[in-house]
């Protein structure tokens, strides 16, 4: 199972600086070695407050008692507070991940789906299955990387495109366009994001 986890870092005052990297320098090894285990998947910073110390993470576990024994190895949860998001399987999620392109910049999307009172059955398949063929296509030209289910309801999808511009016509390509309340999310490179170590 996988659950995206927002984790905010707030050192107390007091702690010097040389206490905070040897803590984040442990934090550093110990991310590399739930890498290896195949627990922690991806690391993405989000828009960031000046001051704030802010993390996404994408973790894999069987569930959300071993998530919590996952997390709290991690040094900095001595100063850190995370927010579990779990995910579950999306029908239009890539057959296979698509491969990072490391010269994009990287997006979530959160997408709420309200169709039209009244809308003809045969319309809403019509444009549910449009929406499957152009997922598809998007995938197969290496946009979009992944799509979940979140556990509040709305889709989490997860883009690399050359910039805002052309992600938002990617999404307004998407035949449930006109039914979808979409935020976005611009994220940008986590030093010990393991997709990019790869690269």
């Amino acid at each position: 199972m996988q659950f995206l986890v927002t984790m905010t870092t707030q050192v107390p005052d007091g702690v010097t600086e040389a206490e905070v990297d040897e803590v984040r320098g442990r934090e550093a090894a110990h991310s590399r070695e739930l890498v290896a285990a195949g627990q922690l998947l991806r690391l993405w910073r989000p828009p960031l407050q000046p001051g704030e110390w802010r993390t996404f993470g994408l973790f894999e576990a069987k569930d959300a008692d071993e998530l919590e024994e996952i997390l709290a190895s991690m040094p900095l949860r001595v100063w850190r507070h995370d927010e579990v998001m779990p995910l579950a399987s999306h029908p239009n999620d890539p057959a296979s991940p698509t491969p990072l392109d490391a010269s994009a910049t990287e997006y979530f999307t959160i997408f709420r789906l309200t169709v039209p009172e009244g809308t003809p059955a045969e319309l809403v398949d019509e444009k549910v299955a449009g929406e499957a063929r152009r997922t598809r296509e998007l995938a197969a030209e290496g946009k979009l990387v992944r799509l979940w289910r979140r556990a509040d309801g709305p889709a989490l999808g997860l883009w690399q495109t050359a910039g805002a511009e052309e992600l938002t016509t990617i999404l307004e390509s998407l035949p449930l366009w006109n039914w979808l309340e979409t935020d976005i999310v611009p994220l940008t490179v986590h030093p010990s994001d393991p997709a990019h170590a790869a690269v």
